[in-house]
C-alpha cells in the first residue's frame, strides 16, 4: 500500500527519473526531415519543424486551452521546443499560418526558448501577434517579417514561397518549401470555397498552379476530415445573416468567435446597410474590430458602433448586439446577459438571439446551460442546428480530398487534429486512390526522415515532445506530481495535522489541531475528529517508542499512512493527508 493508504493518493510523491532525451544528429546532405511537436494528437498547440541542408523551418507556434478539471490551475499548453533549442543554430525563421490562438499563442513564450528568429507571415497576423505580445513587456522583442500572398524568399539557403488559403479568418496562408527532392507543402487551417462541391475557380487555378510542382510531402488540415462532403460555404452564412437581420421585428443579439473576422465585418456591413447600430460586448471583439479597422479590413461609419448605455435611444429594431460567449463560457457577454447579471442589457421576449457558432468539443454542458438561461428569458435562438448561421473554418472530407489530388505530392501526412481526425483524413485519401504506404500518420515528436526524395526512415526514438505549460509566470514541463495533487486536492480535499512532539519522550504535548478543506465539514465530523486524535496520539508514540533520538521525518510517514486507511475507511475519500509536527 503506497502512503496514504491507496496506492498513489496519500501525500506527494517523487516523480520518476527521466529517460535520457533522443535528440538526432542533424540530417545528411540526401534527406528532408519533418517532425510535428504539437498538433498532430489534439486539436491546438500546432507546431512541426521542417529541416533540409543546414535550415530549420518551424511552422505556428500555438497553444492549447485546457480543460480546469484535467489540469487545474494550468493556463496553457504548448509545444516541447527542446530540439529547436538544441539546434537554434540554424533555426531560420518562424512561419505562421494565420492568426488563431491555436497558431499564434505560444509565440510570447517560446520564440525566445530558440533564439527568438524571424517570424514570417501576412499582415493581420502580424498585428494580432504584435497585439498578443504587448500582454507580455517582459518578453524580447520579436522580428516580424510581413509578406505577400503569392510571394516567394529565399531564407538561408532554402526558397519559401507562400500562398493564401480560405479560412475563416483573412490573411491565412499555406507554406511551400523547396527542398532538393521536392517541395514541402503545408496548408495550415483551411477550407475551400465552393458552390454545391464544385470548387471556385481561384481555387482551382490556385491548387493546379501549386500540383505543377515536384511536391514531395504534403502536410493538410484535418479538423473536418470526419466530417463527409463538402462544408457550409462562409458566403452562405452571410446571406443567411443578412436574412435574419431584415426581417427580426427586435433586437437582434449575435454570439460568434471574435476570431471570425470576416463574419463580423459582413455583419456590420450589413447593419449599416439596414440603418441599425452596432453594440460590441466582449474584450476580444472590440479589439479584433479595433485590428480590422486597423488593417483596412473594415471602413466604419461614424456612429455606427453606441455604448450598451445608448440602446435605449434607438427603437429596438435598429439594434443589433455582436457579444462574446456562444460557447456558454461563465463570465463571457451573453451569459451574463442570459443570467441577468449584464449592467445595461436586459433580455426581453422580443428579443432574438442567434449563436453563429458550433459547439466546440467538451464545451456541450456549458452551451446548453447557456441555451436554457437563454430560454428563460423568452427568446427567439436560432442556431447552427436550425440555421446556416455558422460555417466552419476547416475543409470536410470532400474537400480535403480534392486538395490533396490536385497537390499530388509523394507522400502525404495529415496534421492539425486528434487522432481521429488524422486518421479519417488518411482513410479518405486511400480510398480516393493514394497509396498506404505513402501515408505518414504520426504522434507529436516523430521523426520522419525522406531519404533521396524516395524512401520513408521513421526513428524508432522521438524527440521530447511532453508538453511545455503556463503556470502563472512559470513556463515548464508538465510536472506530473504536480498536477495529480492539484487533482487530487480538487477531488478529495486536504487535511492537515498539525502536532507538538517533545524530541525527549516523544509523547505528544497536547491534543493535535486538525484543518480541513474540501474534505470534510468540521462542525458535523466531532466523532470522526475526536477518533482521528486518538489515532494521531497513538500512532506518533507507537512510532517513537524506544527511539532516541526521535526521527519526524519517519513520524511523518507513519502517521500520513495511517491516517490516509483510516480516513478512507471512514469516508470513502482519500484526501491529502499533511503532517506538521513540531519537536520541542
Amino acid at each position: 500500500m503506497g502512503r496514504g493508504g491507496r496506492p498513489g493518493r496519500g501525500g506527494p510523491s517523487a516523480p520518476k527519473p527521466r529517460a535520457a532525451e533522443y535528440i538526432p544528429e542533424p540530417v545528411a546532405p540526401n534527406v528532408v526531415r519533418v517532425i510535428p511537436l504539437g498538433g498532430v494528437e489534439e486539436v491546438g498547440r500546432n507546431m512541426f519543424l521542417v529541416e533540409t541542408g543546414n535550415d530549420i523551418f518551424v511552422c505556428d507556434a500555438g497553444f492549447q486551452f485546457v480543460s480546469e478539471d484535467s489540469n487545474p490551475g494550468i493556463d496553457y499548453v504548448l509545444p516541447n521546443t527542446k530540439y529547436l533549442e538544441k539546434n537554434q543554430d540554424r533555426v531560420r525563421a518562424v512561419i505562421i499560418t494565420h492568426g488563431h490562438l491555436d497558431h499564434i499563442g505560444g509565440v510570447p513564450f517560446l520564440m525566445g526558448r530558440f533564439g527568438n528568429p524571424p517570424i514570417y507571415t501576412q499582415n493581420l497576423t502580424a498585428v494580432m501577434i504584435q497585439k498578443r505580445q504587448e500582454e507580455y513587456p517582459e518578453m524580447p522583442k520579436l522580428d516580424i517579417r510581413i509578406v505577400e500572398p503569392h510571394s516567394s524568399y529565399t531564407i538561408g539557403s532554402t526558397r519559401v514561397k507562400f500562398f493564401p488559403v480560405t479560412h475563416s479568418i483573412p490573411d491565412s496562408m499555406g507554406v511551400s518549401i523547396e527542398t532538393p527532392f521536392g517541395n514541402v507543402v503545408a496548408t495550415g487551417d483551411l477550407k475551400l470555397d465552393h458552390e454545391g462541391g464544385v470548387p471556385a475557380e481561384h481555387e482551382a487555378k490556385k491548387w493546379a498552379e501549386i500540383g505543377k510542382d515536384n511536391n514531395l510531402l504534403f502536410i493538410a488540415d484535418s479538423t473536418n476530415a470526419e466530417r463527409d462532403g463538402f462544408s457550409v460555404p462562409e458566403k452562405k452564412v452571410h446571406q443567411t445573416l443578412e436574412e435574419i437581420m431584415k426581417t427580426v421585428s427586435g433586437r437582434l443579439i449575435i454570439g460568434t468567435f471574435a476570431s471570425q473576422f470576416e463574419r463580423m465585418v459582413h455583419i456590420i456591413q450589413a447593419a449599416e446597410r439596414l440603418g441599425k447600430k452596432v453594440v460590441t460586448e466582449g474584450r476580444s471583439i472590440r479589439t479584433n474590430i479595433e485590428i480590422a479597422e486597423k488593417t483596412g479590413l473594415l471602413k466604419l461609419n461614424k456612429g455606427t458602433i453606441i455604448s450598451s448605455q445608448e440602446i435605449g435611444d434607438y427603437p429596438p429594431d435598429k439594434i443589433v448586439i455582436l457579444a462574446t460567449g456562444a460557447q456558454g463560457e461563465e463570465f463571457a457577454a451573453l451569459m451574463r446577459i442570459a443570467t441577468k447579471q449584464h449592467k445595461t442589457i436586459t433580455m426581453t421576449a422580443r428579443d432574438t438571439v442567434v449563436l453563429s457558432s458550433s459547439v466546440i468539443p467538451g464545451n456541450e454542458i456549458n452551451v446548453q446551460r447557456l441555451k436554457d438561461n437563454l430560454f428563460r428569458n423568452g427568446v427567439a435562438l436560432i442556431h447552427y442546428r436550425s440555421s446556416d448561421v455558422h460555417s466552419t473554418g476547416h475543409g470536410n472530407s470532400g474537400e480535403l480530398v480534392w486538395i490533396n489530388q490536385q497537390v499530388n505530392a509523394k507522400f502525404f501526412m495529415p496534421a492539425y487534429g486528434f487522432y481521429s481526425m488524422t486518421a479519417s483524413h488518411a482513410k479518405a485519401v486511400e480510398q480516393a486512390g493514394r497509396p498506404r504506404e505513402s501515408i505518414i500518420l504520426a504522434d507529436n515528436g516523430m521523426v520522419i526522415d525522406i531519404v533521396d526524395g524516395k524512401e520513408l526512415n521513421i526513428h524508432k526514438e522521438k524527440v521530447p515532445a511532453a508538453p511545455l505549460i503556463v503556470d502563472g509566470f512559470a513556463i515548464g514541463d508538465m510536472q506530473e506530481v504536480v498536477i495529480r495533487d492539484r487533482q487530487m486536492l480538487a477531488k478529495d480535499g486536504m487535511f492537515v495535522i498539525i502536532a507538538t512532539v517533545n524530541l525527549k519522550t516523544g509523547k505528544l504535548r497536547k491534543s493535535p489541531d486538525i484543518i480541513s478543506r474540501g474534505f470534510i465539514y468540521l462542525r458535523e465530523s466531532q466523532d470522526l475528529l475526536n477518533q482521528a486524535r486518538l489515532l494521531i496520539k497513538k500512532t506518533v508514540e507507537d512510532s517513537t517508542r524506544g527511539m532516541n533520538p526521535v526521527d519526524l521525518d519517519y513520524v511523518k510517514n507513519q502517521l500520513t499512512d495511517t491516517m490516509a486507511g483510516y480516513l478512507f475507511s471512514r469516508t470513502n475519500k482519500a484526501p491529502m493527508v499533511i503532517p506538521v509536527l513540531i519537536g520541542v
